[in-house]
């Protein structure tokens, strides 16, 4: 095994958006010495999703690095202007970077980084006398890497339903859970079912199906369902858009709205007791997870043009939670069980072939098993992350990145707070405030008025995990 006796500040395990805006903004930074590990050969973010006219939710300040430092090199604006498109993004007049532009700029980072390093497997944590030792498969065999921290950003899995457990893979993970393999053929011939992260690569194959439903509620599926009826005359399926939702919600985009995505929002919310931060994530999705209200139009507008020449052979389904999917070989369908909720009725829909737009969901990583006791956990098992994205027991030592939903709030996913929770996570290994750390930026109060002071973040010489504690 080929193995170094080099320790490292921080090593981050899997290289999504958020990591990769870590290992960016550590780049400059001569003291620390970090290193960025990920299974897959190169950068690529939901390529399964990369329709042409897909973009952004956030605008392209929110990119990897610019909300923590303007001026780096790694910014959006930077890689217009050194690859030739700074002045028709210019022209083009409009803040949401293409989903596909958005991939290429992260490749684009990734590949000015000597720190991160592909095709990097993680197959083993363990931790001994205040060092990780992680075990690696690699192109150069196998290798091991020791570190003082830990930055987990191994993102999240496709999320399949219990209730799609007659239709979807045969061998991935328990019912509800998220699923490590995405959707296809099931091995028992259960016809054609697939998750979103893989429409693009199936999508020739599902507009070759005389009926096509696709279940969710979320720009996702909203993107899907506009592309497919696009097509809906060429290729003759009948097409159903089936969500539990009480109607397409836009996503919420208004000005105070917009400042939950805030440092004082964060506060508040972690402050919660778990049981209301789990009501209230229940309750927000539509701040996060709504559709483009100009996409919604736009499909009220396709529809009202189809139908001058009659009927379309489509049903939008709202109220509808699909309660049991099963595969009919005789007839070659998926008999879909809908359990209207506002009527408290129950209706089955056939259709030959399935797209589950139902989202992701956090899939922890086996290797952590052999750090179990270094990880905090709360009542339900779940990452116990503090204030400061920190999960270990002993604080300053694991982060984590898109792991704290239940902790942090719908934020968590944001691209648009990554640069902050990356600042924070480097204050907190530092001891220093490499980049300055917002405090507060709304308006607005959240919570009840707190006497003065009460919510100033403490100042590095009263947390833990500073390097300088490390003697680093």
């Amino acid at each position: 095994m080929n193995a170094t006796s080099t320790i490292h500040d921080l090593i981050g395990i899997g290289v999504g958006p958020f990591n990769l805006g870590l290992a960016a903004l550590c780049e400059p930074l001569e003291d620390l010495d970090c290193v960025f590990l990920e299974r897959r050969p190169g950068f690529e973010w939901h390529t399964g999703m990369m329709l042409d006219s897909a973009h952004l939710q956030v605008p392209f300040m929110a990119d990897l690095v610019t909300l923590a430092d303007p001026t780096s090199p790694f910014s959006f604006l930077n890689f217009l202007k050194q690859t030739g498109r700074l002045y028709r993004f210019y022209i083009r007049e409009n803040f949401y970077p293409l989903r596909a532009e958005f991939n290429q700029y992260c490749q684009w980072v990734a590949g000015q980084l000597d720190s991160v390093r592909f095709g990097t497997n993680v197959t083993d944590v363990t931790y001994d006398d205040g060092v990780y030792r992680l075990l690696v498969s690699s192109p150069e065999g196998p290798q091991e890497f020791r570190t003082r921290r830990l930055v987990l950003g191994t993102g999240t899995s496709p999320y399949i339903p219990a209730s799609c457990v007659g239709i979807r893979n045969a061998e991935p993970a328990a019912p509800g859970q998220a699923d490590p393999m995405h959707s296809g053929h099931n091995g028992t011939g259960h016809g054609l079912v697939l998750h979103n992260a893989d429409y693009l690569q199936r999508k020739t194959e599902l507009q070759a199906a005389r009926s096509i439903t696709v279940v969710g509620s979320g720009q996702s599926a909203a993107e899907i369902y506009f592309e497919l009826l696009q097509d809906i005359d060429a290729h003759g399926y009948q097409l159903n858009w089936v969500t539990r939702s009480a109607r397409f919600f836009p996503l919420e985009y208004t000005k105070l709205t917009l400042e939950m995505t805030s440092p004082e929002y964060v506060d508040y919310f972690h402050a919660l007791p778990s049981g209301q931060r789990d009501q209230l994530n229940k309750s927000q999705k539509n701040l996060y997870k709504g559709i483009n209200a100009d996409l919604i139009d736009a499909i009220h507008d396709l529809l009202y043009a189809k139908s001058l020449t009659g009927l379309v052979e489509t049903q939008l389904l709202t109220n509808s939670e699909l309660t049991a999917a099963s595969w009919n070989p005789e007839t070659a369908t998926h008999t879909l069980d809908l359990h209207h909720t506002e009527q408290d009725t129950t209706y089955s829909l056939e259709t030959e072939a399935v797209v589950l737009a139902t989202g992701y969901a956090y899939q922890e990583p086996e290797f952590l098993a052999g750090i179990a006791d270094r990880i905090a956990r709360d009542a339900q098992g779940r990452f116990d992350v503090d204030r400061f994205y920190s999960a270990g027991t002993t604080p300053g030592e694991i982060f984590v990145q898109n792991a704290e939903l239940h902790t942090h709030g719908f934020v968590t996913p944001d691209l648009g707070m990554a640069a902050y929770r990356n600042s924070c996570i480097l204050r907190e290994i530092t001891g220093r405030e490499v980049y300055a750390v917002e405090r507060s930026i709304a308006f607005q109060q959240f919570g009840a008025p707190n006497p003065a002071g009460a919510g100033e973040l403490p100042g590095p010489e009263k947390r833990t995990g500073a390097l300088k504690d490390a003697g680093v």
